[in-house]
């Protein structure tokens, strides 16, 4: 929960602020995203967690969920190193959304082999795998891998 709470700070200022909340993560919501089947994978060095990533099976896809890393171990191959690790326990179609504005984040999945798809199949992705209110709908991306 502090590793994403510290990395999602790069989405304050950024994103709409009636999407913006403190924390980002509370712990009522991190135990509910367990219990919805998120598995959360972690990437770490000496004994310190620097990343974190989560899958979700829904449906017939997979959904990269809270993909955040420490913000002094970004860059170095700590997402890169996590999403890798997660396509290699998928054997089917990976969706992960994100903030239309988080170019960074989008830049970082099309560099690793996904691809973004349009609006008009993200808005159906997006009511179909997620359940997020109309306001993240509108303010978010879909990005594919299969």
């Amino acid at each position: 929960m502090a590793i994403i709470n510290s990395a999602a700070e790069a989405y304050h200022g950024v994103i709409p602020a009636d999407r913006w909340h403190e924390p980002y993560m509370p712990a009522a919501e991190l135990d509910h995203e367990i219990a919805a089947g998120v598995v959360f994978w972690g990437c770490e060095a000496d004994g310190a967690l620097l990343g974190v990533m989560g899958i979700q099976p829904v449906r017939d896809v997979d959904l990269i969920r809270h993909a955040y890393v420490k913000p002094n171990n970004q860059r170095l191959g700590v997402g890169g190193a996590l999403i890798d690790h997660l396509r290699g326990l998928s054997t089917r179609t990976m969706l992960v959304g994100t903030w239309a504005a988080a170019d960074w984040a989008i830049s970082f999945y099309l560099r690793h082999g996904f691809e973004l798809v349009s609006t008009e199949r993200k808005n159906a992705l997006l009511k179909i795998y997620w359940t997020i209110p109309d306001r993240q709908v509108e303010t978010s991306v879909v990005l594919e891998s299969g």
